[in-house]
Protein backbone atom coordinates (compact mmCIF):
# COMPACT_ATOMS: atom_id res chain seq x y z
CA UNK A 1 0.00 0.00 0.00
CA UNK A 2 2.84 2.50 0.91
CA UNK A 3 4.24 1.88 -2.92
CA UNK A 4 0.49 2.41 -4.47
CA UNK A 5 0.26 5.96 -1.74
CA UNK A 6 3.90 6.73 -2.46
CA UNK A 7 3.61 6.39 -6.32
CA UNK A 8 0.29 8.25 -6.07
CA UNK A 9 1.47 11.15 -4.70
CA UNK A 10 4.71 11.75 -6.61
CA UNK A 11 2.57 11.67 -9.96
CA UNK A 12 -0.57 13.74 -8.97
CA UNK A 13 2.33 16.40 -7.58
CA UNK A 14 4.02 16.36 -10.98
CA UNK A 15 1.12 16.64 -13.01
CA UNK A 16 0.30 20.11 -11.56
CA UNK A 17 0.60 22.78 -14.26
CA UNK A 18 1.80 19.84 -17.03
CA UNK A 19 1.38 19.99 -20.50
CA UNK A 20 -1.71 17.08 -20.32
CA UNK A 21 -3.76 19.43 -18.22
CA UNK A 22 -3.80 21.42 -20.57
CA UNK A 23 -4.18 19.15 -23.55
CA UNK A 24 -7.25 17.67 -21.18
CA UNK A 25 -8.57 20.97 -21.43
CA UNK A 26 -8.28 21.06 -25.27
CA UNK A 27 -9.74 17.32 -25.76
CA UNK A 28 -12.87 18.32 -23.12
CA UNK A 29 -13.30 21.73 -25.66
CA UNK A 30 -12.98 19.75 -28.51
CA UNK A 31 -15.31 16.62 -27.64
CA UNK A 32 -17.17 17.83 -25.36
CA UNK A 33 -17.88 14.45 -23.82
CA UNK A 34 -15.98 14.22 -20.78
CA UNK A 35 -16.37 10.34 -20.20
CA UNK A 36 -15.07 8.82 -23.22
CA UNK A 37 -11.85 11.19 -22.85
CA UNK A 38 -12.06 10.15 -18.88
CA UNK A 39 -11.35 6.67 -20.29
CA UNK A 40 -8.83 7.50 -22.65
CA UNK A 41 -6.85 8.68 -20.07
CA UNK A 42 -6.85 6.15 -18.00
CA UNK A 43 -6.16 3.76 -20.88
CA UNK A 44 -3.31 5.28 -21.90
CA UNK A 45 -1.88 6.25 -18.78
CA UNK A 46 -1.93 2.68 -18.03
CA UNK A 47 -0.11 1.25 -20.99
CA UNK A 48 2.52 3.94 -21.51
CA UNK A 49 3.09 3.91 -17.17
CA UNK A 50 2.97 -0.39 -17.49
CA UNK A 51 5.19 0.07 -20.21
CA UNK A 52 7.74 2.70 -18.75
CA UNK A 53 7.92 0.47 -15.16
CA UNK A 54 8.50 -3.22 -17.69
CA UNK A 55 11.09 -1.11 -20.77
CA UNK A 56 11.87 2.11 -19.70
CA UNK A 57 15.51 1.54 -18.74
CA UNK A 58 15.82 -0.82 -21.62
CA UNK A 59 14.37 1.89 -24.27
CA UNK A 60 16.74 4.52 -22.67
CA UNK A 61 19.73 2.17 -23.31
CA UNK A 62 18.63 1.82 -27.20
CA UNK A 63 17.28 5.61 -28.14
CA UNK A 64 20.23 8.42 -27.77
CA UNK A 65 18.95 11.45 -25.40
CA UNK A 66 19.24 13.36 -28.50
CA UNK A 67 16.72 11.07 -30.72
CA UNK A 68 14.74 10.86 -27.99
CA UNK A 69 14.49 14.78 -27.81
CA UNK A 70 14.09 15.04 -31.24
CA UNK A 71 10.98 12.41 -31.04
CA UNK A 72 9.33 14.07 -28.29
CA UNK A 73 9.93 17.55 -29.66
CA UNK A 74 8.67 17.16 -33.60
CA UNK A 75 5.79 15.18 -31.40
CA UNK A 76 4.91 18.80 -29.89
CA UNK A 77 4.85 20.09 -33.17
CA UNK A 78 2.78 17.99 -34.73
CA UNK A 79 0.31 18.07 -31.73
CA UNK A 80 0.42 22.15 -32.26
CA UNK A 81 -0.68 21.83 -35.83
CA UNK A 82 -3.01 19.50 -35.02
CA UNK A 83 -4.68 22.29 -32.45
CA UNK A 84 -5.37 24.50 -35.32
CA UNK A 85 -7.38 22.33 -37.28
CA UNK A 86 -11.00 22.92 -36.72
CA UNK A 87 -14.28 20.77 -36.22
CA UNK A 88 -16.18 19.46 -38.80
CA UNK A 89 -19.00 17.65 -37.33
CA UNK A 90 -22.07 16.63 -39.61
CA UNK A 91 -24.64 14.92 -37.82
CA UNK A 92 -24.07 11.93 -39.34
CA UNK A 93 -20.58 12.47 -37.38
CA UNK A 94 -22.03 13.07 -33.84
CA UNK A 95 -22.63 10.03 -33.02
CA UNK A 96 -19.43 8.66 -33.66
CA UNK A 97 -18.08 11.27 -31.93
CA UNK A 98 -17.88 9.15 -28.16
CA UNK A 99 -15.51 6.59 -30.14
CA UNK A 100 -13.50 9.52 -31.88
CA UNK A 101 -13.03 11.26 -28.09
CA UNK A 102 -11.65 8.30 -26.41
CA UNK A 103 -9.45 7.27 -29.52
CA UNK A 104 -7.73 10.95 -30.19
CA UNK A 105 -7.72 11.28 -26.42
CA UNK A 106 -5.69 7.50 -25.88
CA UNK A 107 -3.24 8.23 -28.68
CA UNK A 108 -1.88 11.78 -27.36
CA UNK A 109 -1.95 11.13 -24.25
CA UNK A 110 0.19 8.44 -25.08
CA UNK A 111 2.45 10.44 -27.20
CA UNK A 112 2.35 12.85 -24.77
CA UNK A 113 3.35 11.16 -21.56
CA UNK A 114 6.51 9.68 -23.91
CA UNK A 115 9.66 10.94 -22.50
CA UNK A 116 7.75 13.41 -19.87
CA UNK A 117 8.75 13.89 -16.19
CA UNK A 118 5.65 11.33 -15.23
CA UNK A 119 6.88 8.12 -17.34
CA UNK A 120 10.41 9.10 -16.45
CA UNK A 121 9.24 8.68 -12.59
CA UNK A 122 7.43 5.71 -13.09
CA UNK A 123 10.47 4.11 -14.56
CA UNK A 124 12.11 5.35 -11.06
CA UNK A 125 9.46 4.24 -9.42
CA UNK A 126 9.74 0.97 -10.83
CA UNK A 127 12.88 0.18 -10.15
CA UNK A 128 13.25 1.54 -6.82
CA UNK A 129 9.66 -0.20 -5.42
CA UNK A 130 7.61 -3.51 -6.00
CA UNK A 131 5.04 -4.85 -6.75
CA UNK A 132 5.21 -3.49 -10.15
CA UNK A 133 1.14 -3.04 -10.20
CA UNK A 134 0.92 -0.87 -7.36
CA UNK A 135 3.88 1.11 -8.62
CA UNK A 136 1.62 1.57 -12.01
CA UNK A 137 -1.50 1.81 -10.70
CA UNK A 138 -0.62 4.57 -8.43
CA UNK A 139 1.11 6.78 -11.05
CA UNK A 140 -2.50 6.13 -13.32
CA UNK A 141 -4.57 7.59 -10.32
CA UNK A 142 -1.97 10.52 -9.94
CA UNK A 143 -2.74 11.26 -13.62
CA UNK A 144 -6.45 10.86 -13.04
CA UNK A 145 -6.22 13.15 -9.87
CA UNK A 146 -4.50 15.66 -12.09
CA UNK A 147 -6.49 15.43 -15.17
CA UNK A 148 -10.18 14.32 -14.70
CA UNK A 149 -10.76 18.18 -12.77
CA UNK A 150 -9.08 19.54 -15.83
CA UNK A 151 -11.50 17.49 -18.20
CA UNK A 152 -14.27 18.01 -16.39
CA UNK A 153 -13.65 21.72 -16.32
CA UNK A 154 -13.09 22.24 -20.26
CA UNK A 155 -16.49 20.46 -20.90
CA UNK A 156 -17.81 23.20 -18.76
CA UNK A 157 -16.60 26.10 -19.71
CA UNK A 158 -16.99 24.54 -23.36
CA UNK A 159 -20.96 24.26 -22.63
CA UNK A 160 -20.99 28.07 -21.42
CA UNK A 161 -19.22 29.92 -24.36
CA UNK A 162 -17.81 29.37 -27.45
CA UNK A 163 -13.95 29.40 -26.42
CA UNK A 164 -13.31 26.65 -28.88
CA UNK A 165 -11.08 29.10 -31.43
CA UNK A 166 -9.28 30.46 -28.95
CA UNK A 167 -8.49 27.21 -27.70
CA UNK A 168 -7.04 26.32 -30.56
CA UNK A 169 -4.90 29.20 -31.07
CA UNK A 170 -3.20 29.31 -27.35
CA UNK A 171 -2.47 24.97 -27.55
CA UNK A 172 -1.05 25.82 -30.95
CA UNK A 173 0.68 28.43 -29.22
CA UNK A 174 1.92 26.38 -25.93
CA UNK A 175 2.74 23.05 -28.14
CA UNK A 176 5.03 24.76 -30.32
CA UNK A 177 6.98 26.13 -27.83
CA UNK A 178 7.11 23.20 -25.63
CA UNK A 179 8.41 21.23 -29.46
CA UNK A 180 10.97 24.03 -29.82
CA UNK A 181 12.00 24.01 -26.30
CA UNK A 182 12.24 20.08 -26.61
CA UNK A 183 14.23 20.06 -29.88
CA UNK A 184 16.55 22.97 -28.16
CA UNK A 185 17.17 20.58 -25.00
CA UNK A 186 15.42 23.39 -22.50
CA UNK A 187 13.98 22.61 -19.52
CA UNK A 188 14.38 18.34 -20.68
CA UNK A 189 15.04 15.55 -18.77
CA UNK A 190 15.90 13.55 -21.72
Amino acid sequence: METFLLSTGVVTIAEMGDKTQLLSLILAARFRKPWPIILGIFVATTLNHFAAGWLGQWVAHLISPAALRWIVGLGFIAIAGWALIPDKFEEDEAQLKPYGAFLATTIAFFIAEIGDKTQIATVALAVKYSPLWAVVMGTTLGMMLANVPAVLLGTWISARMHVLRYVRFAACAVFALLGTLALCGVGTQI
